[in-house]
């Protein structure tokens, strides 16, 4: 990371380019003295039966209930393509991307040893001590800063995809990954080069040490997880460096890692319970942290909000003497009509009105969000519409992985990340509206933390049968415990349990076809409850 104006200070103690490309040299070399003779033909032996158990999985997978096509045929032919490029990734370029991955891997699992993102700690100060060590890289850039509970990253990637039409650069921080930790810090739309990503935490590891060092000398913490990477998303920024920042708080807002910058323009999304044993059971105690990122003289764009909600908003725009923006009175949805692959949205801001835009994602509440990424651009650039064909083409290219997404056919297989009994509400109503379900069974996991009898309530209406399961993580619901609360919902007939997820899609499969043959016209299936159980759906349909 370069040091100087518009970027980050304090080069003591860090490497020269000279060290560093050195460094990387070496590193390689020493890589592909390994893979000389007699090691070259012990590396044939392991990637040919590698690319045996791969082929042969990938068979039984194409065979399977699920994921079988009508012509048998294609999945040979994919095989064969596959053995005809799959030893061609051996020159230096793909050794030194693998040897980067292996790093990032290394790193991120050093930095899951601190404290969890979700255990906020009420302070900011090792975060600033960081930053300050490392010449405020938060500064160096304005930032558009988004809070809320619902639809944070869908509005993210909007602004920023928006922002990229205009052609800006852009950085872009969300959480929590769905593939890979480096997701989260994401240059022009694209996650975070590998290389890039081990130079940054190369660059701020020391920093990161000597404010752990203080800290615990003083009796507090080390940095977590989500400070570590907050400290790593600004730096980021500033090496590139990015035009423009787009960061998505954590949780809350107040003491959010990610509030040690000052937003241009802050973003509100519809603030609903969850996360409540850190953020307050009471509405108003929610939003009082949420309102915390509003700075002075900022631009404040708002969700419609709960009565409470709002008072709370207007109060805090009015203490820090920022413009608000509000959906329903400045902003909003004009008109809407679903289309083949999602919809067709009017929407009206303080600069106009846009009609025919197109949005390639379901439901109206990626309406309402699209309403907000635009007012918030446009009262980035200063007030007043923006070109048609930069909002066209900006909506028209984007993508927000994990949120109602189809990932499979015959039978459709939707995956969405909806965690919380609001998030599933918008859900239940974008599925109902979008796709015409006669028989639709769910897989189901949640978080130990979160509401699963709201979650699975609200899911009820939508789904025939549902499967529960769990994410691969500590901090799922027991699989039983979950099954218990499904039964209380849905009745003892309807609920089926599989303590993997590949086998639950795999029951669920069975499930949809079972009733296929009979009057039922249009089956499908859910993953809901979790964004982690998200991830691995998609990784199992190959969306990773």
């Amino acid at each position: 990371m370069t040091a100087g104006t518009g970027g980050t200070g304090g080069t003591e103690g860090r490497r020269s380019p000279e060290d560093a490309e050195r460094e990387s040299q070496e590193r390689i070399a020493a890589f592909m003295a390994e893979a000389e003779e007699p090691a070259d033909a012990r590396r044939r032996a392991d990637a040919e039966a590698e690319e045996d158990e791969h082929d042969a999985g990938l068979r039984a997978l194409l065979r399977s209930s699920l994921i079988a096509g009508p012509d048998p045929d294609v999945a040979e032919e994919v095989l064969a393509e596959g053995e005809d490029t799959s030893r061609e990734a051996t020159d230096a370029a793909a050794v030194a991307h693998a040897r980067a991955e292996e790093e990032v891997r290394h790193i991120y699992e050093a930095i899951l040893a601190r404290a969890p993102e979700h255990d906020v700690q009420p302070s900011l100060d090792r975060v600033r001590d960081v930053l300050d060590l490392l010449g405020d890289p938060q500064r160096a850039y304005p930032v558009i800063h988004l809070t809320g509970t619902n639809g944070k990253t869908s509005t993210a990637r909007m602004i920023e995809r928006l922002l990229r039409e205009k052609g800006l650069r852009t950085g872009r921080f969300t959480s929590p990954h769905l593939h890979t930790v480096r997701e989260r810090i994401a240059l022009d739309g694209e996650p975070i080069a590998p290389d890039a990503f081990v130079a940054t935490w190369e660059d701020v590891a020391p920093y990161v040490a000597m404010v752990d060092e203080r800290s615990q000398a003083a009796g507090g913490p080390r940095l977590s997880f989500f400070e570590v990477f907050t400290v790593m998303a600004y730096a980021a920024f500033a090496d590139a460096p990015v035009d423009v920042a787009v960061v998505e708080v954590g949780m809350g807002g107040r003491w959010d890692a990610t509030n040690v910058a000052d937003g241009t323009v802050e973003v509100l999304t519809r603030v609903e319970r969850d996360h409540e044993r850190w953020l307050g059971h009471e509405l108003t105690q929610i939003a009082e942290e949420k309102v915390g990122i509003i700075t002075d003289g900022s631009t404040v764009v708002t969700a419609e909000q709960h009565d409470d909600v709002e008072s709370v908003v207007l109060h805090a725009a009015a203490a820090h003497g920022a413009r608000l923006l509000r959906a329903g009175t400045d902003l909003g949805v004009v008109d809407r009509q679903v289309g083949v692959g999602g919809q067709m949205v009017s929407l009206r801001t303080p600069g106009g009105v846009y009609t025919d835009v197109f949005l390639p994602l379901h439901g109206a509440h990626q309406a309402d969000n699209a309403a907000l990424a635009l007012a918030a651009v446009e009262a980035f650039f200063g007030g007043g519409a923006l070109e048609a064909g930069i909002v066209e083409q900006g909506f028209a290219g984007v993508d927000s992985p994990g949120r109602l997404e189809v990932v499979r056919r015959s039978p459709t297989v939707l995956v969405d990340a909806a965690h919380n009994p609001a998030g599933i509400e918008a859900l239940r109503a974008a599925v109902e509206e979008a796709f015409d379900f006669t028989h639709l069974v769910g897989i189901v996991g949640v978080m130990a933390d979160k509401d699963a009898e709201g979650i699975l309530a609200g899911l009820e209406p939508l789904l025939a049968e549902v499967v529960v399961t769990r994410a691969r993580t500590d901090r799922a619901m027991d699989v039983d415990e979950l099954a218990e609360v499904a039964r209380d919902v849905f009745g003892e007939e309807r609920v089926h349990v599989a303590e993997r997820l590949d086998d639950a899609i795999d029951t669920a499969a069975g499930l949809a076809e079972a009733d296929s043959d009979e009057v039922v016209t249009s089956t499908g299936i859910l993953v809901a409850g979790s964004v982690l159980l998200a991830a691995d759906a998609r990784a199992l349909m190959g969306r990773a």
